[in-house]
């Protein structure tokens, strides 16, 4: 028996509960959820070490009170997360639309009409997995362009099965982060339009990325290597500002970072998607995912920071 074949038997039993889960109504799920976070909270406590740091480190000023609210809140939202991914297994495009709601579609449709190709930078914040719903508003279609997003493949096979599923549920293309570079190169070698989702929010690879900034309170190395292919293939470079609007109901701002990104400096680019995600992350901490060790790593000091203003000019 193949290796694939005996992780489908093994994990079949989770596969019929997530997908019988998935025929349930969100405010359902949402009942799930608030049992899934005591689970996970009160009684696992799952990695509540780290995510404690982390927020007391990135937020020196705030009172025990007040970090205890924003722990709170991540585990919260951490539960819901986990239901309204499952729920992507089955979920209608009409009520996608109705739950998370892309803003400025049209900064998309204009570029694709131009000829551009287009990355984004996104983070996990909100529920990022359904970010890939935003071939549902524009008037390209998936096929004709390519919507599609760059992802790390997981050591479980079935695990990394069940991702690619839900992320290829809106026919987006999930690109390998090792073979991204020569997938996005043959794409407009072949003539074909793309716009790519990076999440370049968590920490570089050892050796990946020198550049240090200072960021939630910590010296913090960032990945560069979204920028950097921005500038290979001279992409316009776009943000997706996502909020939540309320529990189980987002929007998405799409925001133009720069459409000519070979004219600001070097790691200008990713200092300013550094500095929307701090803002993002300051204004509702809990939706950011504090369970990654983002700082495990001793990197040397950031430089004194100049005013973002200048970083482009």
């Amino acid at each position: 028996m193949g290796k694939r074949n005996y992780n489908k038997i093994l994990y079949f039993p989770l596969d019929a509960l997530l997908h019988s889960m998935a025929l349930l109504p969100l405010r359902v799920l949402y009942v799930l959820s608030d049992f899934i976070y005591v689970l996970v909270y009160r009684i696992v406590g799952y990695r509540r070490k780290i995510v404690r740091r982390n927020l007391e480190e990135s937020f020196p000023a705030k009172s025990k009170k007040e970090i205890d609210t924003m722990e709170k809140g991540f585990y919260h939202f951490f539960a819901d997360y986990f239901v309204e991914t499952v729920k992507l297994l089955h979920v209608s495009d009409k009520e996608m639309r109705r739950r998370i709601v892309f803003h400025d579609v049209d900064i998309i449709d204009r570029y694709f009409d131009e000829g551009r190709s287009m990355l984004i930078y996104a983070a996990h914040y909100g529920n990022w997995e359904w970010l890939q719903s935003v071939t549902l508003w524009s008037r390209h279609k998936a096929g004709d362009v390519i919507f599609g997003n760059v992802y790390r493949p997981l050591k479980n096979e079935w695990f990394d099965a069940f991702f690619l599923k839900i992320r290829n549920r809106f026919n987006t293309v999930c690109h390998p982060k090792k073979t991204v570079i020569r997938d996005l190169v043959r794409l407009r070698r072949d003539g074909l339009l793309s716009i790519t989702g990076f999440m370049s929010d968590q920490h570089p690879s050892l050796n990946e990325s020198d550049h240090v900034i200072r960021f939630l309170n910590h010296d913090t190395a960032i990945i560069t290597g979204s920028e950097q292919l921005a500038r290979k293939l001279n992409y316009v470079v776009l943000y997706f500002e996502l909020k939540r609007r309320k529990r189980g109901y987002y929007d998405c701002h799409i925001r133009l970072i720069t459409d000519d990104v070979k004219s600001w400096p070097e790691y200008a680019v990713s200092d300013e998607y550094a500095r929307r995600l701090e803002a993002q992350i300051n204004e509702n901490p809990s939706l950011w995912l504090w369970t990654h060790d983002r700082w495990k790593h001793k990197v040397k000091p950031a430089p004194v920071a100049q005013n973002s203003e200048d970083n482009h000019e």
